[in-house]
């Protein structure tokens, strides 16, 4: 996978990988970064999707729509993401949520920024990481989505605004609601914080994982009824439709 950091950068990781040597999270062998090249080439595999929703296709074409977002479209209007949430970098996501190993963290921002190079479609104007409820981010300590989201704005350019949005409610985790329970789930959970003049502008939003796609359906139409013109998510693993 091509190397998209700046020179400077590079050099710098060289320097600091050979007097604090790391292991792959995956393997275990020597790493420059918290999973090893070997490991990335085998495991983060390009697949064609659907440039809305990001689910597989299975199709050449992945500038086309699928089935499911020409029938119904999202509020948002694309989606980015690395790879499939599926063994065994499901388990990445895992321990960078519930295991606080954060620097799985720049390691994902960079595989997505590299998707991201890919692609021929405008940046964001601005990256915001989705938020914990407040209970949630006290037990955690940190919110896994803006620990992505913040070596990816440097990397990309852009600027972050981890307050940008608001978790209205605490909400039970999607990963526990019943298919059908999820919309409902999240309703009326986040805000615009009105400190943020969003219209017009293009959004970016951030997350570690999409599943159903209801919570980023929710801030997207939040998005757009405080006036924003576009919003495309941006997230590391996107889980497979039959899962």
């Amino acid at each position: 996978m091509l190397d998209l950091r700046p020179l400077p950068t590079r050099i710098l990781q060289s320097l600091l990988g050979a007097l604090l040597p790391s292991c792959c999270a995956l393997c275990g062998g020597h790493a420059q970064a918290a999973v090893c090249a070997d490991c990335e080439r085998a495991y983060v595999l390009q697949t064609p999707r659907c440039p809305c929703c990001a689910n597989p296709t299975g199709a050449l074409d992945s500038m086309r729509h699928c089935g499911a977002c020409l029938a119904h479209a999202p509020g948002f209007d694309a989606t980015w993401v690395a790879c499939d949430y599926a063994a065994p970098l499901d388990g990445l996501v895992l321990q960078l949520k519930f295991g606080a190993q954060l620097a799985l963290a720049p390691w994902m921002a960079r595989v997505l920024q590299t998707v991201i190079a890919q692609d021929a479609s405008a940046l964001p104007d601005v990256l915001c990481p989705v938020p914990l409820g407040p209970t949630r981010l006290i037990e955690r300590g940190y919110n896994q989505a803006l620990e992505v989201a913040r070596p990816l704005a440097r990397a990309l350019g852009l600027p972050v605004a981890p307050q940008l949005l608001e978790r209205l409610r605490d909400t039970a985790p999607q990963s526990g609601a019943a298919p059908g329970e999820r919309r409902k789930n999240v309703r009326g959970a986040f805000g615009v914080d009105s400190t943020f003049d969003v219209r017009g502008r293009h959004i970016g939003v951030v997350d570690d994982v999409m599943s159903s796609g209801h919570t980023l359906e929710e801030i997207a139409a939040v998005l757009k009824q405080a006036g924003a013109a576009r919003v495309t998510n941006i997230v590391f693993a996107r889980t497979p439709p039959h899962a």
